[in-house]
């Protein structure tokens, strides 16, 4: 067995009897700080332990969110009809999507911006959609199949291509295939493809081509959606309607020399509140909100852009709860997520007429990395933007632009994360150091009295 003496000598932290040890004024002063410094860098400690920190960095930007990025806002227009009001989108890289409806909501408003009717509609609203009962009929295929190698010569060949995007397990697809290929069939053997080339009538199948018809979802090409029956008679009425407008080559020779149809003048009439979203590549690009009619004209001199924005901002909407969540880490973060909601730009005709409003908007991706733990952690991403606003004079038809401009980078503000282990730690350092550094100081000073009361006494100190 091991003896109790051989444990003992083991020890380190062997015990000096009381009456061996000697108490001294300095000492106990020097406990006193001793104690309060450990005190005082303990709570330092603490607090810098409970106390919340990021590190901010710039990075490449790898959004998670695709292509392409969302715009939504809400703008009022005392002096814009909603009638003539027309929101279009372009991009460096030639997208033109003109008098977006899909995604919009209209709504008349009075020059106090007070809504003085229900929402806004071009036409009369279809309250039941008409199919064809061409259903046990045999099926002859007249829609010409695209993918997405031939779709983009096509859309170029043809001035009006008219695309069913369908799904071969969906009903309303399968409801839809008996008229609209008998529709296609008619209008081919109407309006040959090869000979007439004004129209074709085409087929995608969206199980088959996928990014195709992501790609057109989100507005790839110009297009316009098609919300009225679907019976065959009025397809192909609807069809020769479309065709009408289009002349032939020789017949396109013809009408060069003679001069356009008088438009009517616009009436002026009331306001419009525009809301809703649209879905931009992420390249620089325009918001153009604008007057425009086929059977009307405008007077330039006459018209008034100005315009209050209720709310604009870029990407996916954040939950206020979400949004509180990440203001906990940052108090600032968020402030300019819709830095220009509630900002009015009014022409007051000090300019002159023709004035187009145009806001210059930079936007960067700012993404929040929240840790729970060291394995959970939840990633927030939102988009700020910089705005600048200017009025000018334009020599065609005042509108009002956004000019958006995304960054190839983005701000990764990133959670550090504590471990308590750390901070008991950096705990016991701060007590075995203060205690050390005293001790010492303690050693110093009694040598030195030591010493000098030696010397004093005349004795040598060896």
């Amino acid at each position: 067995m091991i003896s109790s003496s051989k444990i003992k000598s083991v020890d380190f932290y062997r015990k000096i009897p009381r009456d061996l040890t000697e108490a001294s004024l300095f000492g106990a002063g020097l406990s006193i700080v001793a104690a309060i410094a450990m005190i005082v860098l303990f709570g330092m400690e603490l607090n810098d332990f409970l106390t919340l920190s990021t590190t901010t960095s710039i990075v490449v930007d790898n959004s998670s969110d695709g292509d392409f990025l969302r715009i939504d806002f809400n703008i009022s227009f005392p002096a814009l009809s909603c009638e003539f009001a027309s929101v279009d989108v372009s991009d460096v890289l030639g997208t033109n999507r003109l008098n977006i409806t899909k995604t919009i909501r209209k709504v008349s408003i009075d020059p106090h911006l007070q809504p003085t009717g229900a929402e806004f509609h071009p036409g009369p609203i279809p309250h039941y959609i008409k199919h064809g009962d061409e259903v046990d009929e045999e099926i002859v295929e007249g829609a010409i199949p695209l993918n997405g190698i031939n779709f983009e010569k096509l859309s170029h060949q043809y001035p009006i291509l008219v695309v069913n995007f369908y799904a071969p397990w969906c009903y309303w697809s399968t409801r839809l295939k008996p008229s609209w290929e008998k529709t296609a069939k008619i209008m081919k053997e109407r309006y040959n493809p090869e000979t007439d080339g004004r129209i074709l009538l085409a087929k995608v199948d969206c199980t088959a081509e996928v990014d195709l018809c992501k790609r057109e979802s989100h507005g790839q090409h110009e297009h316009e959606s098609y919300y009225g029956d679907r019976d065959t008679e009025t397809l192909v009425k609807t069809m020769e309607n479309l065709v009408a407008s289009i002349p032939q080559e020789n017949q396109r020779l013809a009408l060069a020399d003679k001069s356009n149809v008088a438009k009517r003048p616009a009436p002026l009439t009331g306001g419009c509140r525009i809301d809703g979203y649209v879905r931009v590549k992420k390249v620089p690009g325009n918001l153009i909100i604008s007057a425009s009619s086929a059977a009307h004209s405008f007077d330039a001199s006459k018209m008034n852009m100005s315009h209050v924005i209720s709310h604009l901002s870029f990407g996916k909407a954040v939950s206020p709860l979400v949004l509180s969540d990440v203001k906990r880490l940052i108090p600032s973060h968020g402030r300019s997520h819709d830095k220009l909601n509630g900002r009015s730009f009014i022409n007051d005709r000090d300019v002159d007429a023709n004035v187009t409003i145009e806001h210059y908007l930079q936007v960067v991706k700012t993404e929040v990395v929240t840790k729970k733990s060291s394995r959970d952690h939840k990633t927030i991403e939102q988009y700020e933007y910089t705005a600048h606003s200017s009025l000018a004079q334009s020599v065609h038809i005042p509108v009002a632009k956004f000019h958006f401009e995304l960054s190839p980078m983005q701000v990764l503000i990133t959670e550090d994360s504590k471990s308590f282990s750390h901070f008991i730690t950096n705990v016991c350092a701060i007590i075995g150091g203060v205690f050390t550094v005293a001790g010492i100081l303690d050693s110093i000073f009694y040598a030195t009295i030591t010493l000098t009361r030696k010397t004093e006494l005349g004795k040598n100190f060896r």
